[in-house]
C-alpha cells in the first residue's frame, strides 16, 4: 500500500478553505466583497481559537482542587486569548480599507444577515459568564431568540442554536473563577475550617477600618481646598459606605448561604490583590489581572468594532434590523467580571493593610496552596 505524502495544503485543508469565499453562491463576488468575506471569516477562525482557550482555562479552574502548578497554565491560556483580541482590534484597520461606497455596492445582498448572528460571539459571551438579564435586545429582539428562530428554517441556524444551547449547559469561566476564589485561604483560613466566616468578617472589618484612616486624610486635605468642605467629606463618606456594602455583599439577594459565598469570594479577591507579594499569591494575582485584561480587550474590541461600523455606514439601520452603531455602543457596557473591577476601588495603601496572619502558610510548598 502506498502511503500518501503529507502536504502543507492537505494538512491545512487549503482546497476547502480557499474555496469558501463564494458568498451566497451567485458567482458575482467582486474584490471588495471578497475582502469583506475574508476579514469576517478570519474573525470567526480567531473566535474558534478563543473559545478553545477559554474552555481550557475553565477546565483547570473548575476542578475541586486546583494545584498551584496549574495556575500558570490558566494564565497562559488567557494570555493567548488577550493577544488574539489585540490582533482582532488591529484587524479593523484592514476592514477599514473598504470605503463606504465600496460596501454599499454589495450591502443589500446581506440583508437580513448580520454580524449580530455571529453565534460564536454569543457562545463566547455565555462561556465567559454573561448573564441573560444583562443581554441587550435590539428593539424587542433577543439575539439568542433570533438565532433560535433561524434554527427552524436553516441548517446553519440549527447548528448555531445547538452550540448556544450546549454552552448554556457548561460551567462558565466566571463561575469556575468564583469556585476557585471561594477556596482561597484568607488569613490562613479555608471554607472547610471551623470559624471561617468569623475570620473573613474580621479581615474585612479590619481592612475597612484601616482604609478609613487613609480616606480621612484625603478627605481633610481636599476639604481644606474646597468651597464646600461638607460636600467633599460627604462624598468620601458615601464612597466608604459603598465599599463596606459591597465587601459585605449587601447587594446580594437570596439565601444567607449565597450572601456568605459572594462575601468570601470578594474577600478573597481583596486578599489576593492586597498581599500579592506573598509567594503563593503571586500567580493567583497574575491570573486575576489576566482575566481583567481579557475583559478589557473585549471591551476595546467592541468599541473599535462600533467605530469601524460607524466609519463604513454612519448611523444607518444595521443589515439585521438593529440600531446599528447605537446598539454596538451599548454593548461596550457589558461587564462579566464586575467584582474583579470593583475590588480595585476598595484597595488601601500597603501601610494601611491589616497584618497577615499565618503568613508562613503562603510560602511555597504548603498544602494550603491547593484550592
Amino acid at each position: 500500500m502506498n502511503e500518501t505524502t503529507p502536504t502543507y495544503w492537505d494538512y491545512l485543508d487549503l482546497p476547502t478553505l480557499l474555496n469558501a469565499q463564494s458568498g451566497l453562491g451567485d458567482g458575482n463576488i467582486g474584490p471588495d466583497e471578497l475582502h469583506f468575506i475574508i476579514v469576517h471569516q478570519a474573525y470567526e477562525l480567531w473566535f474558534k481559537l478563543v473559545l478553545s482557550q477559554v474552555r481550557l482555562a475553565r477546565d483547570h479552574l473548575v476542578l475541586p482542587e486546583v494545584p498551584e502548578e496549574a495556575v500558570p497554565e490558566v494564565v497562559h491560556n488567557i494570555n493567548r486569548v488577550n493577544e488574539i483580541m489585540r490582533l482582532a482590534v488591529d484587524q479593523m484597520k484592514v476592514m477599514e480599507t473598504l470605503t463606504p461606497l465600496d460596501f454599499l455596492d454589495f450591502r443589500d445582498k446581506l440583508v437580513p444577515s448580520s454580524g449580530f448572528q455571529s453565534f460564536q460571539m454569543r457562545e463566547l459571551e455565555i462561556l465567559l459568564g454573561l448573564e441573560e438579564a444583562q443581554r441587550l435586545h435590539y428593539g424587542k429582539v433577543n439575539p439568542l431568540t433570533h438565532i433560535q428562530k433561524l434554527a427552524e428554517t436553516s441548517p446553519g441556524g440549527a447548528m448555531a442554536w445547538g452550540r448556544i444551547e450546549a454552552a448554556r449547559n457548561e460551567v462558565s469561566l466566571r463561575e469556575a473563577l468564583h469556585r476557585w476564589l471561594y477556596r482561597t485561604p484568607i488569613q490562613g483560613s479555608t471554607p472547610d475550617m471551623e470559624g471561617d466566616e468569623d475570620v473573613v468578617m474580621e479581615f474585612l472589618q479590619a481592612y475597612l477600618d484601616r482604609g478609613a484612616e487613609s480616606r480621612n486624610i484625603q478627605a481633610d486635605r481636599l476639604a481644606a481646598l474646597s468651597d464646600d468642605p461638607d460636600a467633599v467629606r460627604a462624598r468620601f463618606a458615601g464612597m466608604a459606605e459603598s465599599a463596606r456594602a459591597f465587601m459585605m455583599a449587601e447587594d446580594i439577594e437570596g439565601s444567607e448561604a449565597k450572601t456568605n459565598r459572594i462575601r468570601r469570594i470578594r474577600a478573597a479577591l481583596l486578599f489576593v490583590e492586597s498581599y500579592r507579594e506573598l509567594p503563593l499569591l503571586a500567580w493567583p494575582r497574575l491570573l486575576v489581572d489576566t482575566v481583567v485584561e481579557l475583559e478589557e480587550q473585549i471591551v476595546i474590541w467592541r468599541h473599535r468594532h462600533a467605530r469601524m461600523v460607524e466609519r463604513l455606514i454612519g448611523r444607518r439601520v444595521g443589515t439585521g434590523g438593529s440600531a446599528g452603531v447605537a446598539y454596538l455602543d451599548k454593548t461596550t457596557a457589558y461587564r462579566v467580571f464586575p467584582e474583579l473591577w470593583a475590588v480595585r476601588s476598595m484597595l488601601s495603601p500597603r501601610r494601611a493593610r491589616p497584618e497577615v496572619k499565618n503568613v508562613e502558610l503562603y510560602a511555597f510548598g504548603d498544602t494550603v496552596g491547593k484550592r
